[in-house]
């Protein structure tokens, strides 16, 4: 048996023909803790053996946790995810992934036995069920955010997820309405309790819930602007006036006509619903409301507008198909990509063009008949 460094602990062969190492340290409570490694050969338990040392006086666990990572996930959906800022939205999309597809793919399975493998199984076996690519990502995000955790708590030394790319997600080009259908859309919105949400959406860009969550406050009709501050949701904590998707969305959009109009329509006829309504009405100041004037239920305006867009034989147009055709409006009349990046509130310029590149390729082409006359060929 070779020399041992200083430090490095006993180290044994076993009857059984294995090798073995103890070591003994002092944990963070100041108690004496004495462990054990094993490998098939000497060499195999002395790397087994340094790598706990080094953990140890790195102050992490020698060994990782044997909990199950379904009793982890329980316990980091109670706990840790529950404490975190994130949206209720998005707290709950995490909890219902982790219970459609984490636990019952991975939950028998230790954390100290999980490895890259399994995560790799896990995304192709999605893939190949037929899950989309952005819900496969977000499983991925959400299962490495929870071993993340448990990093950081003790239970493991790595986490797996970090050996794993990313799950890619093709960016697709955004569908949007053409002129024949925006006027077979406004046909069929006429007398519509929705026409003057649905036509502020297209006039701005709006996401749905900045619609819904949309203050008079937060409206000047003189200057022609309005302030987008809050979003409305329905969570499992029922309807939930929170802050935007992301920093950048909040912001102040100036108001096309049509969006002014749209607005001035609402709030005459919201005037005559808090007159009808007397002391039953709810001042919230919420520009789109109920007959009381309570929020509007995002899943009943989704049902009316399907209705609405099956009437105009327009299959397939969603709600956030209007913030998508107000985007391509705004780039195909000259607005800059940078310049429709602010005023939807995307993260970033690269999203705005990658998702309405249709557009910039309309205005590449303008761009080469433009050559054609800047000299005499």
């Amino acid at each position: 048996m070779g020399r041992r460094a200083n430090g490095e602990g006993s180290l044994y062969r076993r009857a059984d023909g294995r090798w073995a190492g103890a070591l003994t340290y002092v944990d963070d409570e100041g108690k004496t803790v004495r462990k054990t490694v094993y490998g098939k050969t000497q060499a195999a338990a002395r790397s087994k053996l340094r790598e706990a040392r080094a953990r140890a006086e790195a102050g992490q666990p020698v060994r990782d946790s044997t909990m199950s990572v379904a009793t982890w996930l329980t316990d980091w959906m109670a706990g840790a995810l529950e404490a975190s800022d994130r949206q209720r939205s998005t707290k709950d999309l995490y909890a219902a992934m982790t219970r459609k597809h984490l636990i019952p793919a991975l939950g028998t399975k230790t954390l100290a036995g999980l490895r890259p493998t399994d995560v790799e199984a896990l995304v192709m076996k999605k893939k190949m069920s037929g899950l989309s690519a952005s819900s496969v990502r977000t499983m991925y995000s959400v299962l490495r955010a929870a071993l993340d955790i448990a990093v950081r708590d003790g239970h493991l030394n790595r986490n797996v997820c970090a050996a794993v790319p990313r799950p890619p997600v093709e960016r697709k080009e955004a569908t949007y309405l053409g002129r024949s259908d925006v006027g077979r859309l406004f046909e069929a919105l006429r007398g519509e309790r929705i026409e003057p949400y649905v036509r502020l959406l297209l006039a701005t860009g709006l996401r749905r819930g900045e619609g819904l969550g949309l203050h008079w406050e937060d409206v000047d009709l003189e200057a022609r602007t309005l302030r987008v501050r809050w979003t409305l949701s329905r969570t499992s904590e029922g309807l939930v006036l929170g802050p935007p998707k992301t920093e950048k969305s909040r912001r102040t959009i100036p108001l096309p006509t049509a969006a002014v109009d749209a607005l001035r329509t609402q709030r005459r006829a919201q005037a005559a619903e808090r007159l009808a309504a007397g002391e039953a009405w709810s001042d919230q100041d919420l520009v789109f409301t109920t007959e009381v004037g309570g929020p509007l239920e995002p899943r009943n305006v989704l049902r009316r507008f399907e209705t609405v867009v099956r009437a105009a034989d327009l299959e397939g147009t969603h709600l956030h198909t209007l913030r998508h055709s107000a985007a391509s409006f705004l780039l195909a009349m000259g607005a800059p990509t940078k310049v429709a990046q602010v005023h939807l509130g995307h993260s970033s310029y690269g999203v705005t063009a990658d998702v309405y590149g249709h557009v910039s390729s309309e205005q590449a082409r303008e761009a080469a008949d433009l050559l054609d006359q800047a000299v005499d060929w």
